[in-house]
């Protein structure tokens, strides 16, 4: 279960319905939240955060803002390790930083360069100005 927080530029009621609608067509998606005066989009479930933004890309501008897992009510067992809850924690955030910078490159390939250099030596059919 991932908790998936988007930045949407809606103005209105009816773009709300349209991102509403589109984020609901995917599967895996367990429940879904607006905040208009934030203009921010909340989606629970086991749903790709890329699918969900090219889903919304097609309507406007989407931002991911937050990628994590869904919180789960507490148990009393989780109050005696709250010590070593933190340490994870924090692990756990650079992993999902690391996550989020590699399915960015995935949804955009055009983020990395790649230069080739070639000599004229190498290429026998190269024109060489000088």
């Amino acid at each position: 279960m991932k908790k998936i927080v988007l930045k949407l530029d809606l103005h209105d009621d009816k773009g709300k319905q349209k991102a509403m609608k589109a984020v609901s067509s995917l599967p895996g998606v367990d429940s879904i939240s607006m905040d208009m005066k934030d203009k921010k989009l909340t989606v629970i479930g086991d749903v790709d955060p890329i699918d969900v933004v090219s889903k919304l890309r097609k309507q406007g501008y989407t931002e991911i803002l937050t990628v994590g897992p869904a919180k789960e009510e507490k148990k009393d067992g989780d109050k005696k390790d709250g010590g070593a809850k933190k340490d994870d924690g924090k692990k756990k955030e650079s992993d999902q930083i690391a996550e989020l910078v590699k399915a960015y490159k995935a949804y955009n390939p055009y983020m990395t360069t790649y230069y080739s250099v070639v000599s004229a030596e190498e290429n026998p059919n190269s024109c060489v100005i000088s």
